[in-house]
């Protein structure tokens, strides 16, 4: 089972700290993970630093290890921010996971009020982003360098899984009710995290979809990253060989029997409609809500977008 243990509280100048160590504890399902994403028992350190409070919910800087280690320190810690809902009670919990932009301000304002209806959201920032890219560096999550990128999104998924163990542990959490949101990147993330970890119950996906190796290769932002992987003599169909493994397509029949929400856009330029539309079909077709945007000018509609996030997770109780 996973859990805090080891919790050192102090307070130095108004800032309270939490230092413990957590736990992460395989479920019997864990031997059908799929190796990629497959993680062992383990104990990791953590730290928990208020940044601010608010009348409904607290903020804290959230720091841990990453299950998985690259050759770039400052990206083995994960850094996340808690939104924590004051009251008593145990209530559901939420992983919120940032665009491909790194528009933090988003993830923010979704955790922010999900915890407003009483749901604790942990916003994880991917490997790369923010506090995890190194000084001077020009690194990124997805760039030419296919083999950094697509390790990235095995990291990103175990950070999750990661994420959710350490959330599970806490007292204010109901440990049945773990889920895991994301926009864009953050979805695609977020659909792979959900099917692969059994712990997590429930997911909202925002701008998602399957079939990576069509939606890296046609992306705008690849145009560049595909020119060079053909000068150097790979084809597409090398690319997808490759992708497949991080494809949430291959791993959608997973995600059967969970409870489910998706958003798309008709018109979108970057995920495919049949893109996600495969998603949603190998899913189990769960409720999807289509509106009339491309990618780009989903940003009109991310506010009914995010209110019907929070209502999915807000109710997950009632389930």
């Amino acid at each position: 089972m996973n859990g805090l243990l080891l919790i050192l509280t102090i307070t130095l100048g108004g800032v309270e700290l939490e230092r413990g160590e957590a736990s992460f504890q395989p479920t019997m399902a864990e031997a059908d993970v799929p190796e990629l994403f497959r993680l062992s028992a383990a104990r990791f350190p953590y730290e928990c630093e208020t940044i601010r409070t608010e009348p409904l919910f607290s903020v804290s800087a959230v720091r841990f290890p990453s299950p998985i280690t690259t050759p770039d320190p400052e990206n083995n810690t994960v850094h996340a921010e808690y939104f924590r809902p004051v009251g008593p009670g145990r209530r559901p919990a939420v992983v919120v996971l940032h665009i491909l932009g790194a528009d933090f301000a988003l993830s923010r304002y979704l955790a922010a009020r999900l915890a407003q209806r009483g749901v604790a959201a942990l916003f994880v920032k991917l490997p790369y982003y923010g506090e995890r890219r190194p000084a001077g560096s020009d690194k990124k999550f997805l760039s030419a360098d296919m083999d950094r990128s697509l390790l990235s999104m095995r990291q990103g998924v175990c950070d999750v899984r990661r994420a959710a163990a350490w959330l599970a542990g806490r007292a204010e959490v109901d440990p049945k009710q773990l889920g895991v949101t994301g926009i864009s990147l953050g979805g695609i993330v977020a659909s792979l995290a959900a099917a692969n970890d059994p712990t997590i119950n429930q997911a909202a996906l925002l701008l998602a979809g399957g079939d990576l190796a069509r939606i890296l290769w046609e992306m705008p932002e690849a145009a560049k990253y595909r020119e060079l992987w053909l000068k150097s003599g790979r084809t597409q169909a090398d690319f997808k060989t490759l992708t497949t493994p991080f494809d949430p397509l291959t791993y959608a029949h997973r995600l059967i029997g969970k409870r489910l929400f998706m958003m798309a856009g008709n018109v979108d330029e970057v995920i495919p409609p049949a893109s996600a539309k495969a998603l949603w079909e190998g899913a189990g077709r769960p409720p999807i809500h289509w509106f009339d945007c491309g990618h780009y000018s989903a940003a009109g509609y991310l506010l009914p977008a995010i209110r019907e996030t929070v209502d999915f997770f807000a109710v997950a109780e009632a389930h």
